[in-house]
């Protein structure tokens, strides 16, 4: 598997007690856990899941473009 290089923003979500990452590089793709480190490695894995869905269904994959503007 190739490293991702997609960008992802993790957060604690009060509410629910977990930590949620996003990568808002790739439409919807989210995790989360109950530690960071569960948090980012349920994100790995969604964005393989997300790329190989991606493929199969030959959807354009975006290129990751790293640091993100904020408006």
């Amino acid at each position: 598997m190739s490293e991702n290089k997609y960008e992802s923003i993790i957060y604690w979500d009060q509410e629910d007690g977990i930590f949620v990452v996003e990568v808002p590089e790739l439409a919807g793709c989210k995790a989360h856990g109950t530690t960071k480190r569960e948090a980012l490695e349920s994100a790995e894995q969604a964005v393989a899941l997300w790329l190989e869905i991606a493929k199969s269904q030959g959807r354009e994959i975006p290129d990751a473009k790293g640091k993100l503007v904020f408006a």
